[in-house]
């Protein structure tokens, strides 16, 4: 975690109100990682603490802060590890975070070092540890001496790539020969995509209007209907976006839509499984016209409230249920659909960049148990499937286990299902389905398999 070895931190300026402010954004970053430790998703930890942040500049701060902890989390782990002579005690816990958090910002911000160390050494005392402020002035400044030494100091890979080990691991036997691009991959920021409602605009025509409010944007290679944006943005300036002209959504995202296949149908009836929350679905309705029914189903309520404000924001029309997929003999009436999209329960482990919180929060042990779960909602949805109708599972995760064995195994069981290969210019093609790594075209990482349930 160097300066050198990455592309530089755009500059944050917190807000201008003297130091005081910038502890603002410090103790809602500090807040927001003690919530995620304690078991809280990154989003809802943010809404609960940064969002609040009536500044934009100090949002900018924190939010940095706190995914760039999380992001390089074992790695600054180490570097506290070699410059306390002790450890600290589990109950000093935020002691640990002020001293993870202001390590990252002397790494990676352009804060000046001494006022990134004396706002640690504040807010240590904000949290009620003025015991620990000489303490975290003595390791920060002797950080700023010893950096270069401490980085060539590193001989394990958990601290090298900041992975826990258990993850480490696993990547390295699925992939042993990508496990490091993929975790160089993981460690990056997220690009910013967009995809344009090609019904109403087409790319280069938005990437006018882009470039007509000085947003400098780059078309896809692989998706037909995606945009990069140089640098993030708030949504609320991009042009038509209220009117539904794009959406954000990843680029591997939105190589869904054309794997469905539905061009060549007449009134088509579509099953989006595990919906939430409806990127891929609103793009199924804006790619084609001859949907003439589309069944969201997704098992929570609040997610599913995210579907229809999309739909409603791009006036598309869909049916939206709340329901187990797996119980469909409770919800579904019995007309077989001609295709059906398993956005399937996952790992989320090609999409860590984007969200690093998954290194900390997910358990090896979670995989077992969401294999099981995709297992179920595999066979559900099969039964649902209309004779010669195709399915097509889709994951954003990069373990085997989820992917292409979860595939081999469904065949095995089946006699009246076949692989339809996927012939593209992403991705490495696998026994069973494709998959897309992290980072490859600047998209997240993403599984692909298309089936057809054959006719007998």
């Amino acid at each position: 975690m160097k300066k050198t070895s990455r592309p530089a931190q755009p500059n944050i300026t917190p807000a201008s109100n003297a130091a005081a402010a910038v502890s603002v954004a410090r103790q809602a970053g500090l807040k927001t990682l003690k919530q995620v430790l304690g078991g809280l998703s990154l989003s809802a930890a943010q809404t609960m603490a940064i969002e609040k942040l009536e500044d934009r500049r100090d949002r900018a701060l924190a939010n940095e802060l706190v995914n760039g902890v999380l992001r390089w989390r074992w790695q600054l782990e180490y570097f506290v590890a070699q410059l306390l002579s002790k450890p600290l005690k589990s109950k000093d816990s935020d002691v640990q975070l002020v001293l993870l958090m202001a390590l990252y910002e002397l790494v990676e911000c352009r804060t000046p070092d001494y006022a990134i160390i004396n706002e640690a050494v504040e807010l240590v005392r904000k949290s009620g540890k003025k015991w620990a402020a000489s303490l975290v002035n003595a390791v920060l400044r002797r950080f700023t001496r010893e950096q270069d030494q401490l980085l060539a100091s590193i001989q394990d890979d958990q601290a090298r790539y900041s992975h826990p080990d258990w993850l480490l691991k696993k990547i390295k036997t699925d992939w042993p020969d990508y496990w490091q691009v993929i975790l160089q991959a993981n460690n990056q920021r997220p690009a910013f995509w967009l995809r344009v409602n090609l019904s109403q605009c087409s790319v280069k025509h938005y990437q006018q209007l882009l470039s007509d409010s000085n947003i400098d944007s780059v078309a896809s290679a692989v998706a037909g209907c995606a945009i990069k944006l140089c640098h993030g943005i708030d949504v609320r300036r991009l042009p038509g976006f209220s009117e539904g002209k794009v959406s954000v959504q990843d680029v591997g995202a939105q190589l869904t839509a054309p794997l469905l296949n539905l061009g060549a149908l007449d009134n088509c009836r579509v099953l989006d499984l595990c919906a939430a929350p409806g990127g891929k679905t609103c793009h199924l309705l804006e790619s084609y016209r001859n949907i003439e029914y589309l069944l969201a189903v997704e098992l929570d309520e609040q997610r599913m409230q995210r579907v229809s404000e999309n739909l409603q924001r791009l006036k598309l029309n869909a049916e939206l249920l709340v329901a187990d997929a797996r119980d469909y003999e409770q919800w579904w009436n019995g007309k077989t659909f001609d295709r059906i999209l398993i956005d399937a329960p996952c790992s989320g482990s090609g999409v860590i960049r984007r969200h690093p919180d998954i290194k900390s929060l997910r358990r090896e042990s979670d995989i077992r148990q969401l294999v099981k779960l995709q297992s179920e909602i595999l066979l559900a949805a099969w039964q649902m499937l209309a004779a010669g109708g195709e399915l097509l599972y889709v994951t954003c995760s990069i373990f085997r286990d989820e992917n292409q064995q979860q595939v081999k195994r469904f065949i095995a069981r089946r006699n009246d299902a076949e692989e339809i290969k996927i012939e593209a210019d992403w991705g490495l093609p696998c026994e069973y389905g494709r998959q897309l790594f992290p980072g490859e075209h600047d998209a997240d990482g993403f599984y692909f398999c298309r089936l057809k349930k054959i006719q007998r």
